[in-house]
């Protein structure tokens, strides 16, 4: 029987996630606009900083962010492994919605299509919902400080990625992402 440990279990659904998400980068369509790389590291690297903050591992003696902000004695490793799995399913989701029009960083492509259905139809940025949705998950299962800031950095980072992203939306599709704007929240269901 083969056996793994807690943390070898989160490692391999984020070694997962990232493997299916290489792979699934070949074969986009053609980029005719984007942003540039200066823009691009402004959300990168809080994500790379963000990242690294989830892999800490816990410090004695390390100042408030790395104490507990859940209480000693709660067990809250598989309830943050379930949010990791749907966080991660949820962005692979969006990801297949989006097919040959999604890209790791900004931009129209060639024939460029709005997407509306799927996870589409409940937020306007699935893949950023579910990412944050993993980040929270495995902060749950750190339970420090450290990791809850990590989520904020992430947060941060994301809406300023999708603020360029809706621009580039708004001057792509005009009105008719205008009236999908309107009717469907950017990160939470319904509300946000």
């Amino acid at each position: 029987m083969l056996f793994f440990t807690r943390g070898a279990i989160v490692l391999l659904l984020w070694i997962a996630w990232l493997a299916y998400w290489g792979l699934s980068a070949a074969n986009v369509k053609r980029a005719v606009r984007h942003e540039s790389k200066w823009s691009r590291a402004s959300y990168i690297i809080p994500i790379v900083i963000a990242s690294i903050l989830l892999s800490i591992p816990p410090m004695a003696g390390g100042g408030f962010l790395f104490s507990r902000f859940l209480p000693p004695g709660i067990d809250a490793y598989w309830p943050g492994v379930i949010l990791i799995a749907a966080g991660l399913g949820f962005s692979i989701w969006a990801r297949q919605h989006l097919g040959r029009n999604w890209s790791g960083t900004v931009q129209v492509k060639q024939d460029h299509q709005l997407i509306c259905d799927g996870p589409y139809r409940l937020v306007r940025h699935p893949i950023y919902t579910g990412i944050l949705v993993a980040f929270l998950g495995t902060a749950v299962i750190i339970g420090h400080w450290c990791g809850i800031l990590a989520v904020l950095i992430a947060f941060g980072s994301f809406w300023r990625k999708l603020t360029l992203e809706e621009r580039f939306m708004r001057e792509t599709f005009g009105s008719a992402y205008e009236e999908y704007r309107a009717r469907t929240a950017a990160l939470i269901p319904y509300l946000f």
